[in-house]
């Protein structure tokens, strides 16, 4: 059997992995390893390594980086901690292949330390753009050091493979999170609003906003620009998600929640879950901020986002996503259209780009295949005749 070993660093990365490491569990011909790190272990994440041994899944080790810290320093610390932390992992666990997601700072650590151990790497979501932040160069790194790429659209695809990529070992299967939509079985209202303790009311809106880790000491005034132009739509209820273990993230979490405090319309929490997250969006108007997520999972649910600022900026939108800057005028319209009986109206018709059939299966299927064929952990570079 081949060992392949998953690693997590978030409850959100974790409900887009989930599927997969379903698949390789139930697989006869795979040996599913789960490694927990990063916020999964932090009590102020709320400890969501608990989350995965609930779903039923065997954590092989966990992995504690992160710092009391989210400054720069900090973070270099906890990249630090994760390298000399992994390398002992993976002499342990002796994986045939990691599968990794995404962006962030400790799965760069986890594909340094996995490449240095002759290890293949089965990277997702590679080849995208995120021009205000770190993850964009960190998403780049780690596509050179992965061995197998499973990208969400032909474009990205394509970006891949111009970063030297050999043509065979990419393949567009989609957005993971968009085919999770379809496969899990959402609450109802009822049910929602008893988990939540929040009544979800007509002009109800999500919002998560991160750090904006390439301009410098500029997260605070952003989000303050987003809250004072909340407060100029009346009668508006917001459901908040935190931001995440990124520099200033705390910034912005004590801002959420002296918000909450004053004002009785709203709720906020830590993480609230694929389960419950995924729910919500059934019965919420718009998702507003600059995470991912209202970018790639959102659009399926036939409501709008409001994109602020650049940290998101070169990523591939569905129509039903409206851009606009930091400024609070701006913000503030944007919210207005997208609250908006027209505009509402229209996103109804609109497609998401990241939607393909049978994502997870394809994704089990090509990494089979892979460690069938390559034995070699050395990669050629591939030119492309400009």
């Amino acid at each position: 059997m081949k060992k392949i070993c998953v690693v997590t660093g978030s409850r959100a990365e974790y409900g887009l992995l989930k599927p997969i490491m379903q698949s390789i569990k139930e697989d006869k011909e795979l040996l599913l390893q789960v490694v927990a790190t990063g916020s999964h272990l932090s009590t102020e994440f709320g400890l969501t390594y608990k989350a995965i041994e609930n779903d039923g899944f065997f954590i092989d080790e966990k992995v504690e980086i992160l710092l009391s810290s989210d400054t720069k320093i900090g973070i270099n610390k906890s990249i630090g901690l994760a390298m000399i932390s992994f390398g002992e992992v993976f002499e342990r666990l002796k994986p045939d292949l990691i599968v990794i997601l995404g962006d962030r700072y400790e799965i760069l650590a986890v594909a340094i330390c996995a490449m240095v151990c002759n290890i293949k790497i089965a990277h997702l979501h590679g080849g995208e753009i995120t021009e205000g932040a770190i993850d964009d160069s960190i998403r780049h790194a780690i596509t050179k050091m992965s061995h197998l790429h499973f990208t969400s659209t032909e474009e990205y695809k394509k970006r891949v493979i111009q970063l030297g990529e050999q043509i065979d070992t990419v393949f567009n299967v989609g957005a993971i999170g968009t085919e999770n939509i379809k496969k899990i079985k959402l609450l109802n209202k009822e049910e929602l609003e008893k988990r939540l303790n929040f009544k979800i009311k007509e002009k109800t809106i999500i919002v998560t906003f991160h750090p904006v880790t390439l301009e410098n000491k500029k997260s605070k005034e952003q989000f303050q620009n987003l809250l004072n132009a909340i407060d100029s739509i009346k009668d508006i209820n917001i459901i908040f998600t935190k931001a995440n273990a990124d520099t200033d993230g705390r910034i912005i979490n004590n801002m959420i929640d002296d918000y909450v405090l004053k004002n009785k319309n709203t709720i906020a929490f830590d993480t609230m879950g694929q389960l419950n997250y995924f729910s919500t969006l059934q019965f919420v108007d718009a998702v507003v901020g600059n995470s991912s997520s209202g970018i790639i999972e959102v659009p399926s649910f036939k409501i709008p986002t409001v994109n602020i600022g650049d940290r998101q900026k070169g990523r591939i939108c569905a129509d039903s996503v409206i851009n606009c800057d930091n400024e609070k005028l701006n913000i503030e319209n944007a919210i207005n259209k997208a609250l908006g009986y027209e505009f509402k109206n229209k996103v109804k018709s609109f497609n998401n780009p990241y939607e393909k059939e049978n994502t997870c299966e394809n994704i089990i299927h090509y990494i089979k295949e892979f460690l069938k064929k390559n034995t070699d952990i050395k990669k050629k570079f591939y030119d492309i005749n400009f």
